[in-house]
């Protein structure tokens, strides 16, 4: 009998799965136990083949694997080298006492070889919870798992490479890379820039104010004005991500096997554009049998945009409101239930009716005012409720788009002051888990963050008439506080508030 480690995926955490083999009397065969699912069922096939290919015995005898704890669901082909290890130890071809601490990952080829899985580093990032751990992956995977901290990293190419070294006792091979170390604050020039965008001065300063709190922006206006444009500008503004947040976005985009070879660790935030054919499992996350995040999650951290948001399904729209009131998301199968962080800006764009004429060309648009309000009735309330600013973006004549070029600003230069701003923000937020004035829950907001009553007078006036509600009251003050931080001053005056609240009602100051 031998014993090993491994790691199953539940959702985005890793959690640590003991593997045994007992070699015995019996009608020769292998059985797997412990709630395996189909992939790793065929796990038996495919480590009897790669053992043989790689000229090492096969045991002639009734060979039991069982994956503890069994009640916790195990799903994928990572298992496949952990179970092979468990045999050859029970087997006696490596010293059983030689596999029994390390993790083992990877899916086994026919001939032996081993090759990627996904989710590695939310799988030593679960492993890693055990101490000082080492974790023997497959060489295109060596890293990815190098990005967490304090793990010894095994990087193997095939089985034949891992027995020898197990059998030799020595050193194991090191990785041929130097592991991860925390990105800074720089600010690089990227591909687009703001600068691109002229005729649009109101819509930059609230791009510009999303990405200092980390709010949500709808845009409504004809085709050809810029908001495709401002959208995928928007991550340009934002700061590198942090540490910690990096390794969240990083393991999210694992599991989803969309991280890029070619750069392990994603350290800017991401921009996620589904269209709008996309399904509600495709935006929330789901699957009949292993559960993938979805649109919202691989946006954690960074930007969702929906263009033609009316085109959406109103229950695909609907369903994007409980995660941002909450920053992650619950998929429910029978199976069971798993969250997923979904902490991200959400930037909707829309033309005024399905004929996408401008407003002032209504000799031209065909569409009565009640189609324009069927078309712009998918957007429910509540989801317009949790959207911070609105903004309308309207055609500019030539003069204007040429007396806005002179007051364009580069990516560089707003990133900065949005960094600053950001800056302002988190040391006020030192002592909390939270890091954006968007992230501040309303208990908290109106004990400790709450403006001067001069200050609120604006939004209480709304307040008492019925066209601000009591969420759409949160949003404005924390865009106050936005606004002030951009400013440099310690807390939000009337200002700030009439020109949140200004923002929220979407109307241009």
């Amino acid at each position: 009998m031998a014993r090993t480690r491994s790691v199953a995926l539940i959702g985005v955490t890793g959690r640590p799965v003991e593997v045994e083999a007992d070699v015995g009397n019996g009608l020769a065969g292998i059985h797997l136990i412990g709630l395996p699912d189909a992939a790793l069922s065929e796990a038996r096939e495919r480590v009897r083949s790669a053992m043989v290919n790689s000229h090492y015995p096969w045991p002639d005898a009734r060979i039991t694997v069982s994956l503890f704890p069994a009640s916790l669901p195990k799903r994928g082909s990572q298992f496949d080298l952990a179970i092979a290890v468990a045999i050859l130890g029970a087997a006696g071809v490596v010293p059983a006492e030689r596999v029994a601490e390390p993790f083992f990952l990877g899916e086994l080829g026919l001939d032996g070889r081993l090759r990627p899985v996904r989710g590695v580093l939310p799988s030593i990032l679960g492993a890693a919870k055990q101490g000082d751990v080492m974790v023997v992956v497959p060489s295109a995977n060596s890293q990815e798992a190098a990005l967490v901290p304090d793990v010894k990293v095994v990087p193997i190419a095939d089985l034949r490479q891992l027995v020898e070294w197990l059998r030799r006792g020595d050193e194991p091979p090191e990785p041929a890379f130097q592991p991860f170390s925390e990105p800074s604050h720089q600010i690089t020039r990227p591909a687009v820039d703001l600068s691109d965008v002229v005729g649009q001065p109101v819509a930059r300063r609230a791009l510009e104010v999303c990405a200092a709190g980390g709010h949500n922006l709808w845009m409504l206006g004809p085709p050809g004005t810029g908001k495709t444009l401002l959208a995928e500008r928007l991550p340009t503004l934002l700061p590198d991500l942090e540490l910690d947040h990096a390794l969240e976005v990083t393991a999210i985009h694992s599991v989803a096997g969309v991280l890029p070879p070619s750069s392990p660790m994603l350290s800017r935030p991401p921009f996620v554009g589904p269209h709008h054919t996309a399904t509600a499992a495709a935006i929330v996350g789901g699957g009949s049998t292993v559960v993938r995040p979805g649109a919202v999650s691989l946006a954690h951290r960074g930007v969702l945009f929906m263009d033609e948001a009316p085109e959406f399904p109103r229950h695909v729209l609907d369903s994007l409101r409980q995660p941002l009131e909450s920053g992650y998301v619950t998929v429910s199968r029978a199976a069971g239930s798993i969250t997923f962080p979904a902490r991200f800006m959400l930037v909707l764009a829309a033309n005024p009716c399905p004929c996408a004429q401008a407003d002032d060309q209504g000799d031209t648009c065909r569409c009565t005012p009640t189609i324009r309000r069927r078309y712009l009735g998918k957007l429910s309330g509540p989801l317009m409720d949790r959207i911070d600013m609105k903004v309308t973006v309207a055609r500019s004549s030539r003069r204007e788009l040429m007396a806005d070029r002179q007051f364009v600003e580069p990516s560089r230069t707003v990133a900065e002051r949005v960094l600053v701003a950001r800056d302002r923000a988190a040391k006020r937020l030192a002592d909390t888990p939270w890091r954006t004035n968007a992230e501040i829950p309303s208990p908290v907001l109106h004990a400790n963050y709450r403006p001067s009553d001069a200050a609120m007078k604006p939004m209480t006036s709304c307040l008492d008439s019925g066209a601000l509600s009591a969420r759409g009251l949160d949003r404005v003050v924390r865009v106050a506080w936005t606004l002030a931080d951009l400013a440099g001053k310690d807390r939000p005056t009337e200002d700030e508030t009439s020109a949140a609240l200004s923002f929220w009602l979407g109307v241009t100051m």
